[in-house]
């Protein structure tokens, strides 16, 4: 079974593979993120010949959202023969509960130039198997497979990869299918029992240099709670040919009884 099911042009109904952490009834918002970059992607190909790769998808979440069917939109908000700046919004019930802006960017031969200062991080065969399922509820965390180490409290470094296609029956690209497990990277090396502190991200921003390779996402995250209750989940992101680009996740902290 996929994560969401497509019910015309712009519907689709997400599968039980979508319950979420927080409240089983509510989706995991990471499949609805990659979905919306789906809805991009597919949008750009219908528009153009050319191929423009996602430098950049920033989102906004507005709000939960059940798992149930929701709609989809896309306008094209700076258009340009080699940067496009997108956005796309989710709704359900007539209410907006994410939207992406994504800035769509042409390829060109930069070799000359290529170089990073990025560490790598040890690959998915050299750390352990985790089950998520020990600290997170909810059939999105049932459907994926975890490497991880974990340095201490809110630090770590994980690998993280789905048998489950973001749709049934449609092709969906690397970057989409990828963008789908981004939002896991708030919970993964939590700071904090999740039982005992409430810290959901209200946003999340991915920097990308070009488009993901391989079925496995590194992600290497350190977790910062202030004492105001603000937090910040900051990444960098890896996959099979090295560096991939960064991640940023703004958390409204919540102590239980606070």
């Amino acid at each position: 079974m996929a994560y969401f099911e497509r019910l015309d042009e712009t519907r689709f109904r997400a599968t039980e593979h979508t319950s979420g952490a927080w409240r089983e009834d509510e989706q995991h918002i990471a499949p609805a993120l990659g979905l919306l970059a789906h809805v991009v992607e597919r949008d750009a190909a219908a528009r153009r010949e050319d191929v423009l790769v996602a430098s950049r998808l920033s989102y906004d979440i507005l709000g939960t959202v059940p798992v149930a069917e929701v709609g989809t939109t896309v306008t094209v908000l700076r258009a340009g023969r080699t940067i496009e700046l997108v956005e796309a919004s989710m709704t359900h019930g007539g209410r907006t509960v994410a939207v992406l802006r994504a800035w769509l960017l042409q390829t060109r031969d930069s070799s000359s130039v290529a170089g990073t200062s990025v560490a790598p991080v040890p690959g998915p065969g050299e750390l352990p198997a985790w089950t998520p399922s020990e600290t997170w509820p909810g059939g999105f965390i049932g459907t994926v497979e975890l490497r991880r180490h974990l340095e201490g409290p809110g630090r770590g470094w994980f690998w993280v990869r789905t048998p489950h296609a973001l749709l049934d029956d449609e092709p969906v690209g690397a970057t989409a299918r990828f963008a789908g497990l981004l939002d896991i990277a708030n919970g993964m090396t939590v700071r904090a029992d999740p039982a005992l502190v409430h810290f959901p991200n209200v946003d999340l921003t991915a920097h990308l240099l070009r488009v993901p390779e391989g079925e496995w996402l590194g992600i290497d995250a350190s977790q910062t709670f202030g004492d105001n209750g603000i937090g910040l989940t900051s990444s960098t992101l890896h996959d099979a040919a090295g560096p991939l680009g960064s991640l940023a996740q703004s958390l409204t902290v919540r102590p239980r009884g606070a």
